[in-house]
């Protein structure tokens, strides 16, 4: 034990070194947080955790997440120990042609998610530790290090409560309590005491301990290995800076690199490195996981005029999904009879998840589970994905295959009023990069859009309505990405109207009224919010006098009519946009569309406005 404590404590010091000179060499970074955590990271390392160095794709290996991502540095130094970087690579930390970037990234084939929006880690580790108890029934376990700073985060105690309630033991979050904040001391400086009694009043285990005392570490790392029904915090306390006098415990460092005398100073400090062989890491247990299940998905079935919601054909689409592919899960925070999630549990109730009223932890846990190889739906209203979005933001620079149902969207919704209308969602995912913005206008298009959104290698939307609407395309119609449909024609259209969703039954209804007054309009269904199907929108507004009018039931900022202005507008054609102009209020669906301009009256009215007509 001796022995094991006296390599653990060199290899902290080795991190230490390697912190401070790759931050100095970039001239920015964290060196000071990286310091604070150093022992922990060397037992973690070098001894608590099971994987094979070799082989970062292991399906049994632990996990890691570095929710305090700042501290990047000093991931990287321990990966240098492990030869799976060199100690030169680490000089080249935060430059443009380095995946060592100033916080983890998957760029590298070592990091799972990426961190440094404070607060999310847990949250992703929670999805991890899912699927290992509950899914692939495998025995890796999810470490989680976390900064004190962080813990002033609600999502935290979102993770938090979930992860008690699926009792995940194999769980074991780490908190880093050096005290300092980036501008001042944190909210409970170093009192450990109380960061233990509010870990365990929410049904985990705490084991506060000196986070620079090796032994304690190990101890603590081993009672929470032994845990059966509880996911474990260690409390480490612990001092930003420390091993170098003048760094140590002292305010206004946050952030800054060491350089000129005072690098000399520290490193003289610190030491040399260690000469010490590659430590021995415990290699994982040996897993089989069983093929995924994949067939084909049962075909829509429906009759032309029917009416059903686009969100009841989710449901419907997503039970048919679970029974073809083995891997698709389900998530919801509570809504899950008004999004339909819940079709997924008459079959599939194993592979269905209740995150509850907490929309951050309901992201960060599917993306936790899509970087375990699964391909969950998470589905909520549209509108409260809004309290999720720097989770959603960041599950792109994660590289996340995860997919996103807003329900309720608009103000089709009627009664329940502004709060619970999606009115933001298209413009907030068309900004996700290389996310594909999907929204179907009836039960076939949901079915079909379902099937091409678990297909789809990345992030997903699909805006689902809560009114019925009639069924307008035949069963075997297809709906690819990036494609649309044109609906309506003739030689004779005056003006092209493109709209999806509740307003493309506008559309279809100003098309019936202008056509007894001899008025032919081309009708486009842009299911495909991103990618737009540019080409067609291009060839249809140049036979409809260079014009188009789009209409949805969203504000004007980043919808449809955006969209597709982004696309046409320097091909010398007029968009004109209907769009939900104002905050609104509580009333029949009928009276919103009417009431805020975007039903078939307005359509016909704006339509007869045109020169051209």
């Amino acid at each position: 034990m001796t022995d094991l404590i006296e390599i653990l404590e060199r290899k902290a010091n080795d991190l230490r070194i390697h912190s401070i000179k790759s931050t100095a060499a970039s001239s920015s970074g964290h060196p000071t947080t990286c310091m604070s955590c150093a022992e922990i990271i060397s037992t973690l390392f070098f001894n608590a955790m099971r994987y094979d160095p070799e082989d970062p794709n292991n399906p049994n290996n632990d996990r890691f997440i570095l929710s305090k991502g700042h501290a990047a540095p000093i991931l990287y130094g321990a990966w240098a120990e492990l030869g799976i970087v060199s100690r030169e690579d680490l000089l080249d930390l935060r430059k443009i042609d380095s995946d060592l970037e100033g916080h983890p990234t998957p760029r590298l084939d070592w990091i799972d998610v990426a961190t440094g929006s404070l607060g999310q880690g847990l949250s992703v580790g929670v999805g991890m530790a899912i699927n290992a108890k509950y899914l692939d029934k495998t025995d890796y376990r999810v470490y989680v290090l976390l900064g004190d700073g962080e813990t002033a985060e609600g999502s935290v105690w979102e993770a938090v409560a979930l992860a008690s309630h699926y009792k995940l033991n194999n769980l074991i979050g780490i908190v880093d309590v050096n005290g300092i904040g980036q501008s001042q001391r944190t909210m409970y400086g170093s009192d450990i005491d109380s960061y233990c009694r509010r870990f365990e009043s929410f049904g985990w285990k705490a084991i506060g301990i000196d986070g620079h005392n090796i032994e304690e570490v190990l101890s603590a790392i081993n009672h929470a290995v032994a845990s059966t029904d509880q996911p474990t915090m260690i409390v480490a306390k612990t001092f930003k800076g420390k091993g170098v006098s003048f760094l140590e415990d002292a305010d206004g460092w946050h952030g800054k690199a060491i350089t000129g005398d005072q690098l000399d100073k520290a490193l003289e400090e610190l030491g040399s490195l260690s000469t010490q062989s590659k430590p021995k890491i415990a290699m994982p247990s040996t897993v089989s996981l069983p093929t995924p299940e994949i067939s084909k998905m049962i075909e829509p079935n429906y009759q032309i005029g029917e009416e059903v919601a686009t969100r009841s054909g989710y449901g419907t689409a997503l039970a048919k999904l679970g029974d073809a592919n083995s891997l698709v899960v389900a998530l919801d925070g509570d809504t899950k009879n008004s999004t339909y999630a819940q079709e997924l549990i008459t079959n599939h109730s194993d592979r269905y998840f209740e995150m509850f009223i907490a929309e951050q932890n309901l992201v960060g846990a599917g993306i936790g589970l899509s970087k375990r190889g699964k391909i969950p739906f998470v589905s909520t209203f549209s509108a409260f994905f809004s309290r999720a979005y720097d989770h959603i933001r960041m599950s792109a620079i994660s590289q996340a295959n995860i997919k996103y149902v807003g329900s309720h969207c608009g103000i089709s919704i009627g009664e329940d009023g502004p709060s619970q209308m999606g009115l933001e969602d298209l413009s907030m995912f068309r900004s996700i990069p290389n996310a594909a913005v999907l929204y179907p206008s009836d039960a076939v298009a949901a079915e079909r859009l379902v099937a091409e959104a678990a297909a789809y290698e990345g992030i997903v939307f699909i805006r689902t309505s809560r009114p019925n609407t009639k069924v307008i395309y035949k069963n075997s119609e297809q709906f690819p990405i990036g494609g649309s449909k044109v609906i309506r024609s003739s030689t004779e259209d005056k003006v092209t109207v493109v709209a999806a969703g509740i307003t493309l039954h506008e559309a279809l209804k100003a098309y019936d009224e202008l056509k007894m007054e001899g008025i032919s309009i081309r009708v486009i269904d842009l299911y495909s919010v991103k990618p737009v199907d540019t080409t067609t929108l291009v060839n249809a507004a140049q036979e409809t006098n260079g014009t188009i009018i789009t209409v949805e039931d969203h504000y004007p900022e980043g919808g449809i009519g955006e969209a597709v202005l982004s696309e046409v507008g320097s091909k010398d054609i007029n968009v004109h946009k209907l769009a939900v102009n104002g905050i609104p209020r509580s009333g029949k669906q009928e009276e919103l569309l009417e009431t805020y301009g975007i039903n078939a009256n307005h359509i016909v009215q704006t339509v007869k406005a045109l020169k051209t007509i």
